[in-house]
């Protein structure tokens, strides 16, 4: 029998099938959803939901019809981000995604969501599903028929088994900010003194469930964060391996027995029942790459094509006759940071002897890596260990050997690349197959 694996992701959509006792790969399908709509401001950044629920529901049924039915579906997505639905379980509302900058937007009295919540309610970023529930609220942009908030994967899920109202799993929940890991709940009187109307936040489940079955009868399970499902489709030792994630954002991420708390740039997230994963989270990360790429298009004054392999060549080119060091030292926080969402990029280190493009070009790989291995040293710190294994996921490291060798010597490990690209789905799948199992694989 096969499991399949849905992720849903900022861009695509991504599905695989994968056998369930050997593991294998049968198939894997990947689709850009193209779903962005233009925001009232520039801050707003929106997605149709109901166009990734076509797209997702369209190609799920295409391999279906191929392979045949699965034994079970499972689901991940895009964490932080909401939206609302009826009490009929249809989307009412956008998709405000993770990147939605409304929460650091300032409110009459000259506080933002974001501030209001963290100092009434912990820790809470913009893009995070209460700092944007809050602002609509208090801007009064709720829809009138809107009855509960759910994230876009477990809307998916919720509308796959034909279910009406919508039941989130911990970590989808925790994602959202203003939740207390230890209780396993929202800080439900915290949010209600600082004025939020929690009637919207739907039922919590604390362990991996089956949120209901298709039409076809397969079980469906409810969505785990994308996060947490690179981290199990990526590594082989839980409790060993930090994970480096690098696409449009960038992550690191590494798994804990104990709570830990943490502030900062550091969250915890909920990983198996009684277990946590130490997460960092760049804001620009992999993007920053894209955005080098453009700056050098410009400055060719070719609008077409990419410069990506010229870059390659230039940056490997120059480690290797200067050597890393030479190398411009870039902070690559052009987008800020979790805790100083005003912080700005850094260009610094340049000299007559290394003023290359190369120079650049290796500079902002060094950069992408270092904010993810400073975070690194400050969960090792946090957790009194160090891993002994180093596993890289996402598109901007799998493609660039380059990033990998750096990666490893930053981190002082030999780097371990997943098999399957689609790491997070192959979670989703590896998570999906332990509910049938009753164990997880680890």
């Amino acid at each position: 029998m096969n499991i399949m694996g849905i992720d849903i992701g900022t861009t695509s959509v991504s599905i695989v099938l994968i056998e369930k006792e050997s593991g294998n790969l049968i198939a894997r399908e990947t689709a850009e959803h193209r779903s962005f709509l233009t925001g009232g401001t520039p801050e707003e950044k929106i997605q149709d939901p109901e166009r990734i629920y076509k797209i997702t529901k369209e190609k799920t049924e295409a391999l279906i019809r191929i392979y045949g039915i699965p034994s079970g579906i499972g689901l991940t997505g895009q964490m932080h981000g909401m939206l609302y639905v009826d009490e009929e379980g249809n989307a009412v509302s956008p998709l405000y995604t993770w990147q939605d900058g409304s929460g650091d937007k300032l409110l009459d009295g000259g506080r933002s969501s974001v501030q209001i919540l963290k100092e009434a309610a912990g820790a809470v970023s913009a893009g995070y599903g209460l700092a944007t529930h809050y602002y609509l609220q208090k801007k009064g942009r709720i829809p009138r028929d809107a009855k509960k908030m759910t994230t876009i994967s477990d809307y998916v899920g919720m509308k796959l088994c034909g279910r009406t109202e919508p039941v989130i799993g911990m970590d989808m929940a925790s994602s959202w900010g203003c939740f207390d890991l230890e209780k396993k709940e929202f800080m439900y009187d915290a949010l209600k003194e600082a004025g939020t109307d929690i009637s919207f936040l739907p039922k919590i489940r604390t362990e991996h469930f089956i949120t209901g079955e298709t039409a076809e009868g397969i079980p469906v399970m409810g969505a785990i964060g994308d996060n947490q499902a690179s981290f199990f489709g990526s590594v082989d030792d839980l409790y060993d391996t930090v994970l480096i994630n690098i696409g449009t954002g960038s992550q690191v991420t590494f798994a804990s027995e104990n709570y830990t708390a943490c502030n900062g740039n550091l969250e915890l997230r909920p990983c198996m029942k009684d277990s946590y994963i130490l997460a960092g989270s760049s804001l620009c990360g992999g993007r920053a790459y894209a955005m080098l790429e453009q700056f050098y298009r410009e400055v060719s004054g070719r609008g077409g094509g990419d410069h990506y392999k010229i870059m390659y060549e230039q940056a490997s080119d120059f480690i290797e006759q200067y050597g890393v060091d030479a190398a411009w030292k870039v902070k690559t926080t052009f987008s800020g940071t979790r805790s100083d969402p005003g912080k700005r990029g850094e260009i610094a280190g340049i000299s007559t002897e290394n003023f290359h493009p190369g120079a650049l070009t290796a500079g902002v790989i060094i950069g992408i890596l270092d904010e993810l291995h400073q975070y690194y040293i400050e969960m090792c710190e946090l957790t009194g260990r160090k891993a002994h294994r180093l596993a890289g996921a996402g598109n901007g490291l799998r493609k660039n050997p380059l990033m990998q060798k750096l990666a490893e010597e930053m981190f002082g490990l030999r780097i371990e690349i997943p098999p399957y690209e689609e790491e997070a789905a192959c979670g989703a799948v590896r998570c999906m197959k332990s509910l049938c199992d009753k164990s997880f694989l680890f």
